[in-house]
């Protein structure tokens, strides 16, 4: 298990003949698990004995996703039946956790559900603004944009430009004029307004598969 990664309460961390217990972690047959959310961390021990393990809360540090809230992603992974991200804000604070989100098929739009096609709705290294539906696997949260004010806020071209929403389901990049459909966000500055460190996740790698 990697330092600084994230654990979720009862998580098992590791085997308490490889470290020991430390702040908000507890022993249990023969394992350290987590008894809260938090970031992993581990520590020597001065004495030479085995090193500690123990978890720092996030709470203190930035905002964790909510059922119902809403969250600023950066698309990281398409197929036909849903989109994978990572969420980048939370309440308008960046966000440095491992926390990630899918968008299904059938959550991407409000209406006409069965015609909806992943890769005409996201491209990967688009910024979405989504609405947490419920918490799926461990750190993975279910999305939705299924509001006219949810969607794609910022989408690059292929020449690297940010495009201009045409429609609901158009973007265009201003130096080329070249068309793409996208899922796009009815435009709210209350959603965008995300941090400006944030913002340099538009120009990490994604893939498709």
């Amino acid at each position: 298990m990697e330092d600084n990664s994230i654990c979720i309460p009862g998580e098992r961390l590791g085997s308490s003949e490889q470290y020991q217990s430390g702040k908000r972690t507890y022993v249990r047959h023969g394992f350290v698990f987590a008894s809260i959310a938090g970031d992993i961390k581990k520590e020597s021990d001065k004495s030479g004995n085995l090193p500690i393990i123990h978890v720092q809360s996030i709470h203190t540090k930035q905002h964790i996703p909510e059922i119902g809230g809403i969250v600023i992603c950066k698309m990281t992974q398409l197929t036909s039946a849903f989109a994978k991200c990572k969420i980048i804000s939370v309440q308008g604070s960046c966000h440095t956790a491992a926390f990630r989100g899918i968008i299904r098929k059938e959550d991407v739009r409000a209406t006409n559900r069965d015609k909806v096609e992943i890769y005409k709705s996201f491209r990967p290294g688009d910024i979405v603004v989504a609405r947490v539906l419920s918490l799926g696997d461990a750190l993975c949260y279910l999305l939705s944009t299924a509001e006219n004010e949810l969607g794609v806020v910022v989408a690059l071209s292929e020449n690297g430009t940010a495009m201009i929403p045409l429609a609901h389901d158009q973007m265009q990049c201003p130096i080329t004029l070249l068309k793409q459909f996208r899922k796009v966000a009815r435009p709210q500055s209350k959603h965008i307004s995300f941090p400006e460190n944030s913002k340099s996740a538009l120009t990490n790698e994604s893939t498709v598969s």
